[in-house]
């Protein structure tokens, strides 16, 4: 297999980590969507990441179809979502959460830095978005005493959320406030300091 994307990405990341914790050999190549676009096109239209080329040339796109595909592959007994029920909807609801969040960081990024002129009122929207979630899932994790959010064993809600957090806190320094939200805050951390977080990692660095 063959992933697409670089680490800097919350979708890219959350793939790669799983792909490490299923135990997947995969070759990655770091393709920006803005500076490799042509070479990501062939594979994915939408020019965008991730994107898994599978050993057959089958291009599998958006990091939600991406992992269903990896849970497949790795079985129920591994996966790292519950198979069906009320637990595979708390955990897709998560997981719709955190990439929310993500996307809502993504796109300030880009209104920072593709448009001339800002709009204050599109920015505002965003970041009343991004920490409206933040909010939900704050009061929604502290309450749990389990090592993550569903139970000793890590999922993809759990990945995504830590993906995206560290996204927010590297592409918008100082809009994620610890002491607001100190459950995120210390899941956040327990995350990154397992394997294989700190190992697929890519500094976000703020185009000028």
């Amino acid at each position: 297999m063959i992933l697409i994307g670089q680490y800097d990405s919350p979708f890219v990341r959350r793939v790669a980590i799983a792909l490490h914790l299923y135990g997947l050999d995969y070759e990655h190549r770091p393709w920006s969507t803005f500076g490799d676009a042509e070479k990501i096109a062939p594979h994915n239209p939408l020019r965008r990441v991730p994107t898994l080329l599978l050993d057959d040339g089958e291009a599998l796109i958006e990091s939600g179809a991406i992992l269903d595909h990896l849970d497949e592959v790795a079985g129920p007994d591994r996966a790292l979502i519950p198979r069906a029920g009320p637990g595979r909807r708390a955990a897709l609801k998560l997981c719709a959460l955190a990439t929310g969040l993500a996307d809502k960081a993504v796109s300030l990024v880009y209104e920072r830095v593709l448009h001339p002129e800002v709009s204050p009122a599109w920015v505002e929207r965003c970041r009343t978005q991004v920490a409206g979630v933040l909010d939900a899932l704050e009061a929604d994790r502290a309450p749990r005493a389990t090592r993550f959010w569903f139970g000793d064993k890590i999922g993809h809600g759990d990945i995504a959320v830590a993906c995206a957090i560290r996204f927010v806190r590297e592409a918008h320094p100082g809009l994620f406030d610890p002491a607001r939200w100190p459950a995120l805050e210390a899941h956040a951390a327990r995350c990154e300091a397992m394997e294989p977080f700190p190992g697929v990692i890519q500094v976000f660095i703020p185009p000028a």
